[in-house]
């Protein structure tokens, strides 16, 4: 019996040609599938979220709290309530309302257009466009979101300072300087609290779809 020569055994083994298990159209097709997944679970969450908002409107436009809370606020600065505030405050709230409605409505429906456009036969670079406009229209959604709720602040802090003014009401400046501080904490606090709301559930699924772009933009290196 000859003798084993292990060494030579590596050798040869190293030597053997490895099949690919997949060839690069069924990548793209694994890819592509995943990817109009990915756009899916985004058009779902976004829709989730238009509901929410939807529902929470309607329940405050019915219990009328968020004025009254507001008002509340506005009283311990010494503010008087009367029909015209509370009108204009109520307006406020109205227009901040079916503004954000509007704005999640309009994301909803570019997610799913976007979603709707992406074809499994469709060619590489076309598919690779369509994801990295996808991927544009999320980033514009979650920053319109911030920035909404930066003009919505500076908003209410303007409508407090006229109705501060308009009453005549003087406030010692620690009274002021606690409240401007108040709302810049506040607006911070909450910028970042959005910002990592967007990265948690939307961060998590555009990772996977950068991985897939990544992997197209391989395979479309490969062939040219």
């Amino acid at each position: 019996m000859p003798d084993f020569d292990l060494d030579s055994f590596k050798s040869t083994w190293q030597e053997q040609p490895v099949e690919n298990k997949y060839n690069d159209n069924e990548i793209l097709k694994m890819l592509n599938r995943k990817s109009r997944n990915y756009m899916k679970y985004i058009f779902w969450i976004s829709a989730a979220e238009f509901f929410f908002f939807t529902l929470f409107g309607l329940y405050y436009i019915i219990q009328d709290n968020d004025s009254n809370s507001f008002m509340s606020s506005l009283q311990k600065l010494g503010v008087e309530k009367n029909a015209e505030l509370k009108s204009n405050l109520e307006t406020i709230y109205l227009i901040i309302k079916i503004t954000t409605l509007i704005v999640t409505g309009f994301f909803v429906i570019k997610f799913y257009q976007n979603y709707r456009k992406i074809k499994i036969e469709e060619d590489i670079k076309a598919f690779i466009t369509r994801i990295i406009n996808f991927k544009k229209t999320v980033n514009a959604f979650i920053l319109t979101n911030i920035i909404l709720f930066i003009i919505f602040t500076t908003v209410f802090t303007a409508f407090v300072f006229y109705v501060i003014n308009h009453q005549n009401i003087q406030l010692d400046s620690s009274t002021k300087n606690g409240f401007i501080m108040g709302i810049l904490v506040s607006t911070v606090l909450c910028v970042v609290l959005i910002w990592l709301y967007y990265r948690l559930v939307y961060g998590i699924i555009m990772g996977r779809l950068d991985k897939n772009l990544k992997q197209l933009k391989e395979i479309d290196s490969q062939e040219n």
